[in-house]
């Protein structure tokens, strides 16, 4: 909705009533030459003399503070007396008070009235805001067609906005036909009139190619257009234009430039990008105290990212002094409006304490929330709590339901998990081949404790061909990522010689490293072997052991 116009004094004179006319003019003279106060005595003694333009005027003057005190209700009073003589801008001067709640409670309703009076008599502001108000369903049901129809009467005329407006429905095809090509349509004539929205929109066309033929270069026309009149969104756009080396020659510093332009005129996502690029060093000198603050500016109007991020900043004390309650804080914004990473960082602090007294009911619940978005982390955490019962009743069967949540979703423990829970016998019958099957998934995305028990199955012919070799390789795998019960199986395959070759200093070397990580069946067995060992291959052993911890992170 636009703001209440100033009207010239001039031109109303053009149109001003015969009644007071003597009065009128003379209060227009004092107007003309900034004696307001004697204007507005003029034109209120040609208003109580029924002239609608004085009423009209004098009604404008108590929104503006001009001459009199600022003052609504009287506004009201002298825009009502003018309406009801179908003073045209007074309609729609009434229609704004209404909608804006100025001097009386808002009512959508009695603005629509109004509006329409003006509307129909052509009055271009009162046609377009009508539009806006049938768009968003206010004081009327909604009706995007009735929008578009009132949209289009002040467009035709040349209203900018209505111009543009009609545009984003002819894109989306909300009461129009969907018509890429009328969008570019009305969006050309907006932009060609200096409407900033409208030329980025343009630009946007050209750079997908919609509704015209794809042109970068033209795309880049409009977006300068629109820069030049100072609309950050488009500024951003340019930084991420500069960024990709779309229809321009990749650059850092004009992608860092134009970033930063839009981020001081006020654009949450240029602020977060660039806070991006002040956390990691790309473009800039890597900086967390910059990127904090950038990300605070985002965040504080609500961009959920950047009050995801500032909360890992203050957890993690990059940027900002570390303030576990802060983080909490910055989690819970973002958090409430949706975002599942936020929710789980949340369920997070309320499990381990950090920020929040400890509770594992309100963690369960967040991560729940997260879990129910897909979260592959959060719906393994909330599977493991109903697996022990932490914070929630404990039940097998949900815990089953998560764990294969997670495990198709990709989560290595989650698959191991899940192929363990069936070997256990804690959820529902599976056949050995899918117990096989989860669990070759978590071993080959890495999960170690899948790789051992994969191994086992091939050692005992469980589910799978009885198989040395590829026993020994799947304990190997574990045994490499330090699992303490993997390195002592893999001796024990070298000691017997299956899978491997027989050799005591190799499955002494693997005893040694079992033992390290308190395997009590290598030590039991380590000794034993060692004494078949001359002096020699133990002190080699033990150096391969050496060297195989040292090289361990």
């Amino acid at each position: 909705m636009r703001c209440l116009r100033v009207l010239t004094v001039a031109l109303l004179l053009a149109a001003a009533n015969t009644v007071g006319a003597d009065a009128f003019n003379d209060a227009g003279v004092a107007h003309t030459k900034g004696d307001f106060a004697k204007a507005a005595q003029g034109f209120k003694v040609s208003a109580n003399q029924g002239n609608a333009s004085a009423q009209l005027i004098l009604g404008i003057m108590y929104t503006q503070g001009q001459g009199v005190p600022r003052d609504y209700q009287q506004a009201m009073v002298w825009f009502q007396k003018s309406a009801e003589k179908s003073n045209t801008e007074a309609q729609f001067q009434l229609g704004e008070m209404y909608r804006k709640g100025r001097g009386i409670p808002k009512d959508d309703k009695q603005a629509v009235g109004w509006y329409r009076k003006a509307a129909e008599k052509g009055h271009v502001d009162a046609q377009y805001n009508l539009g806006v108000l049938y768009f968003d369903g206010l004081g009327v049901p909604k009706s995007d067609k009735q929008a578009a129809a009132w949209y289009r009467k002040a467009a035709e005329r040349g209203h900018v906005d209505a111009q543009y407006s009609l545009g984003l429905l002819y894109f989306d095809g909300l009461g129009v036909p969907k018509s890429f090509k009328q969008a570019v349509a009305w969006y050309r004539k907006a932009a060609e009139r200096g409407h900033a929205h409208a030329a980025f929109a343009l630009g946007l066309m050209y750079t997908q190619g919609q509704g015209v033929a794809e042109d970068d270069q033209q795309a880049m026309v409009w977006f300068q257009d629109a820069t030049e009149k100072s609309y950050a969104t488009t500024q951003s756009h340019l930084g991420y234009i500069f960024v990709k080396g779309q229809g321009v020659t990749q650059d850092d510093k004009q992608a860092v430039t134009w970033l930063r332009t839009a981020a001081e005129n006020g654009d949450a996502d240029a602020q977060f990008e660039l806070g991006l690029r002040y956390a990691i060093g790309d473009g800039v000198p890597k900086d967390d105290q910059q990127a904090a603050g950038l990300y605070r500016k985002a965040a504080e109007v609500g961009l959920r990212d950047a009050q995801f991020n500032l909360g890992e900043m203050y957890s993690t004390g990059r940027g900002v002094p570390n303030d576990d309650q802060q983080a909490v804080g910055w989690y819970r914004k973002a958090a409430e409006i949706g975002y599942a990473k936020a929710q789980f960082q949340l369920g997070e602090m309320y499990r381990k304490g950090r920020g929040v007294r400890k509770d594992d009911k309100l963690a369960a619940a967040w991560y729940e929330r997260a879990a129910e978005k897909d979260h592959v982390d959060a719906q393994f955490q909330l599977a493991v709590m109903y697996l022990t019962g932490q914070g929630v009743t404990k039940d097998d069967k949900q815990a089953e339901a998560w764990f294969r949540e997670a495990a198709v979703l990709g989560n290595a423990k989650a698959q191991s998990h899940l192929g363990n829970f069936y070997v256990k016998g804690q959820g529902g019958t599976m056949e050995d081949k899918q117990v096989v099957a989860w669990l070759r998934k978590a071993a080959e995305n890495g999960d170690a404790a899948a790789q051992f028990y994969l191994g086992l199955r091939y050692a005992i012919g469980e589910g799978v061909p009885n198989d040395g070799e590829q026993a020994a390789g799947w304990y190997r795998k574990a045994a490499d990522q330090g699992q303490a019960t993997a390195q002592y199986y893999l001796g024990e395959m070298y000691r017997k010689g299956r899978g491997e070759p027989n050799d005591d200093q190799q499955a002494y070397f693997w005893y040694l490293l079992a033992s390290v990580g308190n395997d009590k069946e290598a030590v039991k067995i380590r000794d034993s072997v060692e004494a078949r060992l001359s002096p020699q291959q133990r002190a080699a052993a033990q150096a391969q052991a050496r060297d195989w911890t040292a090289k361990r992170p």
